[in-house]
């Protein structure tokens, strides 16, 4: 299965989406699910960017996505998962929200969901 990247957008239905709103559709759903701490990748980098935009936009860094000949969706996508939670469960649902988002709110179906850890995060109290 050849897959391309999809710069100019994801065409569902004959509507074109751009990939920054499937970019922003992913991370909120993934945002959402517990035991996930942050979307994109933990540093300094991604600390200052993050302080940047704070208030202004849903980080989209660390996902990336291919559309395949058959217009299935292949996401990748960098967590931070907090400590204490079981990380094969976060990142099963993860897998459950995303595609659950991008068929509910795209119309696109998932080939696959590939979830990274990146950093653990404690919680604050």
């Amino acid at each position: 299965m050849k897959e391309k990247n999809a710069p100019q957008g994801f065409c569902v239905n004959g509507i074109t989406i751009a990939p920054g709103v499937v970019e922003t559709i992913v991370s909120l759903a993934a945002a959402e699910v517990p035991g996930v701490a942050g979307v994109g990748t933990a540093g300094p980098i991604s600390s200052i960017a993050a302080a940047l935009n704070a208030g202004r936009s849903v980080p989209t860094a660390g996902i990336k996505l291919a559309v395949a000949e058959d217009s299935s969706v292949s996401v990748n996508l960098t967590i931070q998962a907090y400590y204490g939670y079981r990380l094969a469960d976060v990142a099963a649902q993860v897998r459950e929200a995303v595609a659950d988002a991008l068929k509910g709110q795209v119309g696109a179906q998932t080939s696959s969901v590939d979830v990274y850890v990146d950093a653990l995060a404690f919680e604050e109290n």
